[in-house]
């Protein structure tokens, strides 16, 4: 068994920066993109979650020590992000094209994350288990 879980060939760290990158640059887009005026701060709410996600993978990327601690932050933030995006189910019919997109993404991030870090979480366990720790 490998010592360090990776999907789609990279690290779990490195997933949670990209996804946060790609929901922080998402947010700003959408921001300035909108049509009300003036512009709502609600289209920001993409990047209020990727960049906590952003930072947090690459503290865990740098701090190795203390990966554990900010990939369980990052699971808690990614189960806030399934439920936000969640609310697409309801109340589809009464958004933009910008909040569907941003409700579809936020599900998206946090579902995948969920899954890739459990799977993280299990090959951790599987490991200690294996050299007794």
């Amino acid at each position: 068994m490998s010592e360090e879980f990776t999907a789609f060939g990279m690290t779990i760290p490195r997933i949670a920066t990209v996804n946060g990158a790609i929901l922080t640059i998402w947010g700003v887009i959408s921001y300035f993109m909108q049509s009300a005026d003036p512009p709502s701060i609600t289209a920001l709410i993409p990047a209020f979650m990727g960049f906590p996600m952003l930072t947090l993978g690459m503290l865990s990327e740098k701090n190795a020590k203390n990966r554990h601690h900010y990939m369980h932050a990052s699971m808690a933030l990614a189960l806030v992000m399934t439920i936000g995006g969640a609310r697409i189910v309801t109340g589809y019919s009464d958004m933009s094209s910008l909040a569907i997109i941003s409700h579809l993404l936020l599900l998206q991030v946090g579902i995948s994350f969920i899954i890739v870090g459990v799977k993280s979480f299990r090959h951790a366990r599987l490991q200690g288990e294996a050299t007794g720790d």
